[in-house]
């Protein structure tokens, strides 16, 4: 027989961190460079800004900064982690993974490093591996981390998607804990549909816009409530719904189908824009310092995106 892990058994976020890049491209800046206007932009997909990155910004250096300052708000140093994972769709380089060069620049020495590539729904997806590692015993501290560089694949002549995409970073620490505070993941996909959010010529991103809101708005929200039931919470038990950051019009259809009037919805877009796998963690990090979400709120968070995947699980503030 094999030996009884000697864990907790259990599964909690420790803290977040973020990373944002300093150059804010307003409505009015790309007005200046496509056809479009602010209002167009903003009753399409609610943004009015958004943080591109530099060229000294890459989606490893993004991911270094939110991840360090996941570690120093989780009062833990390099050593104490023992897995990274870097959820990204824009990599650098497909070799080598970037959370391994993630890792030793943090001076993590010699965890287990891998990247998750569920695009926008990246995050969620990291966020359930990680707690099964550590719910499991292969793992006591995992720092989890969305980053994406999007500018990188963005046709700036193309008005339907240079005004969505963005660029950052948002990071976890998922760590061992008697209170299981991160619920079991429900996740899927619908490759059928996989062709509605791709590269075009291998260069650009893509999306067929019309067809992935009614996907969205019409099919998500039943994800969201399974991962309630599953968790054992209740809608109006809800402190806070943290969606991925797509589109504001999708993002409130979801979160008044979830029949929670209560909770507070993420509406990061208005000034982070679509940063795919990092959204939901830069949106959850940000509220935190906002001192929108004190210790113990219950959010439920889903992430969706290209292939098309998505995922949804309810977690508790550490």
């Amino acid at each position: 027989m094999f030996p009884t892990p000697s864990i907790p058994g259990g599964a909690a976020i420790r803290s977040f961190g973020e990373y944002q890049p300093a150059q804010v491209v307003t409505n009015a800046d790309l007005e200046k460079r496509v056809d479009t206007s602010d209002e167009w932009i903003q009753s399409r997909v609610g943004i009015k800004e958004r943080r591109i990155a530099g060229p000294e910004d890459t989606v490893a250096s993004m991911a270094v900064a939110a991840g360090g300052k996941a570690l120093a708000a989780g009062g833990l140093s390099p050593e104490d982690i023992d897995l990274v994972i870097v959820a990204t769709c824009t990599p650098q380089d497909q070799i080598p993974n970037t959370a391994a060069t993630v890792a030793a620049r943090l001076g993590i020495v010699a965890p287990g490093a891998f990247d998750l590539n569920a695009a926008c729904a990246g995050f969620c997806y990291a966020l359930g591996v990680a707690a099964d590692m550590v719910r499991g015993g292969s793992s006591r501290n995992v720092l989890v981390i969305g980053s994406e560089k999007l500018s990188d694949w963005v046709d700036w002549e193309d008005r339907s998607t240079c005004v969505i995409f963005a660029d950052g970073a948002g990071a976890a620490v998922v760590s061992a804990s008697e209170d299981n505070a991160i619920g079991p993941v429900v996740w899927g996909s619908s490759g059928e549909r996989a062709d509605k959010i791709h590269l075009r010529d291998h260069k650009y991103l893509w999306q067929e816009g019309q067809a992935v809101f009614r996907w969205t708005t019409t099919e998500l929200y039943k994800t969201a409530l399974e991962a309630l039931e599953r968790a054992g919470v209740a809608p109006e038990e809800l402190t806070a719904f943290v969606p991925h950051q797509a589109n504001l019009r999708i993002v409130e259809s979801i979160a008044k189908k979830l029949g929670a009037p209560q909770a507070l919805v993420a509406r990061d877009i208005v000034t982070a824009g679509n940063t795919s796998s990092a959204s939901v963690p830069l949106a959850l990090s940000r509220m935190i310092g906002r001192g929108e979400l004190p210790s113990g709120s219950t959010v439920l968070t889903l992430g969706f995106g290209a292939g098309l995947v998505y995922a949804a699980q309810v977690i508790r503030i550490p």
